[in-house]
Formats: C-alpha cells, structure tokens, sequence
C-alpha cells in the first residue's frame, strides 16, 4: 500500500493498538479550530486532542480549571467538521467526570454534540470506575498520568512528577489500573523519561508522551507551542518547529505600515467601474 493510499485510511482505535503492538510510533497535536483542524487534516498526524489546555492558549485563563463543557464542544465541533481521518480525541474539562452517571453524561455530549471520537480523562485508579463505565457505554477513553493540569492546585504547580520511587510505583500501577478498566491509550505528562520507558513497556496500549521522554509509543504537542506562537512559554520538554510569533507579527507590521502610507490597497486588489 503506497503512502498516499495509506494515508486516506481513518485512525481508529484498533489502528493504533496495532500500531503499538508493531513498535510503530504515533504523532499527536492539540487542535481547537478548523482553520489549522484543515492543515492537520491534509498532514500525515495520527491523533488530535481537543484539550481543555485552550483555556490557557484561546481563552486567556491562567489554568485549564475555568474550562466548561459548552467551551469543549463548541471547539471540538469546530475541529471535527474538518477533521475526518486523524483519531479526535476530547478533554473532559474539570469536575464534569466526578462519578459515572456525570462522566456518561458529559461524555456522551462530547461524542454526539462535538463529533470526538473519544474522551480524555485525568487521574489513575481512583477514577477506573467512570472509565468502565464509558467503555462499557461504547466510548473509547485515553488516561491521563503524570502532570494532571487539572490538578495543579492539589500538586503545587507545574513540576516534574514520579520522582520518588514510592510515586513511581504509584504511577505504573495507576496505568496498569486504566488498562484494564478499558482505557485504550494512556498519555504521560511531565515525568521522568526512564519512569516512563518502564510504565510504556509494562503495557499493551499505547502511550503518548509529554515531557515523558523518547520511549512513549507517541508524543503530543500543543499546535500553538510547537508553531511558536508565544515567545514567554518555555519549558524544558517543547520544540518549536516554527517561529509564527514572528512571521505573524512582521505581516502584521508591514500591512499597517502600507495602509498607513497609502500603498494597500494598489489597483491590483481595488476595483475598476
């Protein structure tokens, strides 16, 4: 099969546990529109997520926490009106997955209103119940270890989990935990990158990795920050392929600059009689 007959064929669930089971690697971005949900269409990416990190980068917040339900499927819908063979996965958004009827619930919104084809969840064994629970209702769900955004007040910050060995322990037990409940597919944020080779190797669904290391079956990364659109965001774990803060900015200067000066519009974008 050549690549570009390969390409047209949807991700899907069992498309990407073969792709584990084949040692084959899987590329994920963040999406929230369908103006870059078009270029990631038309691009050889395997997954998008939806997260509700568009709190931070579209909304102007200073976390993910203030992020609704209505903000998750008015941009999950935007994205998957144009996205169609990349796998779409969602963010739940803070406390709307507290128990299985809310996790149903919302879940459900999420896959019908918004068009994903899956949820993100955050947290380990604590949350296996809710995670049984969509999986038996027909909903594929991907965990969620290591640095749980959604989480920053109760682990102080943005920091590097999984340091101490009894974390750990923890860590892997918690992604064992979300396998069996059903979780097809586990991203790893923030820990350390042989932590995550063990947790990787002791599992039959992928990971996605985030600051997690080369070993993770696949990375993810924001579209913004791998673009480079904000000059301040820095961590240790992102590479920009891109400069956009610049070749934005230098568009936008030389457009006022010829508005100002009467060069735009010239006769060539104006209309005769």
């Amino acid at each position: 099969m050549s690549h570009a007959s390969s390409k047209q064929q949807p991700t899907t669930v069992a498309s990407l546990l073969k792709k584990k089971a084949a040692g084959e690697r899987i590329s994920m971005v963040t999406c929230y529109d369908s103006a870059f949900g078009r270029i990631v269409e038309a691009s050889p990416v395997d997954m998008v997520l939806v997260g509700d990190s568009l709190g931070n980068v579209l909304l102007g917040y200073d976390s993910t926490i203030p992020v609704t339900m209505d903000d998750m499927i008015h941009h999950t819908a935007a994205v998957t009106r144009v996205v169609k063979r990349p796998f779409v996965a969602v963010d739940m958004p803070f406390l709307t997955y507290t128990n299985c009827d809310d996790a149903i619930k919302n879940a459900g919104r999420l896959i019908q209103e918004g068009g994903a084809h899956g949820v993100k969840l955050e947290g380990g064994a604590a949350i296996c119940p809710q995670v049984r629970a969509l999986v038996a209702a027909g909903i594929p769900v991907i965990g969620h270890l290591g640095l749980t955004p959604q989480s920053v007040h109760a682990l102080s910050g943005y920091k590097v989990q999984a340091k101490e060995q009894e974390a750990q322990i923890k860590l892997a037990a918690d992604a064992r935990a979300l396998q069996d409940a059903g979780a097809f597919c586990i991203v790893l944020e923030m820990i350390p990158a042989s932590v995550a080779q063990v947790v990787t190797k002791g599992l039959s669904v992928p990971t996605i990795g985030i600051g997690a290391g080369v070993a993770c079956d696949g990375q993810v990364l924001v579209m913004h920050d791998l673009l480079g659109f904000d000059t301040t965001f820095n961590p240790k774990f992102l590479k920009k392929y891109a400069n956009l803060n610049k070749i934005i900015g230098d568009a936008l200067e030389a457009y006022d600059r010829e508005v100002k000066t009467g060069v735009f519009p010239d006769p060539e974008h104006s209309f005769g009689d």
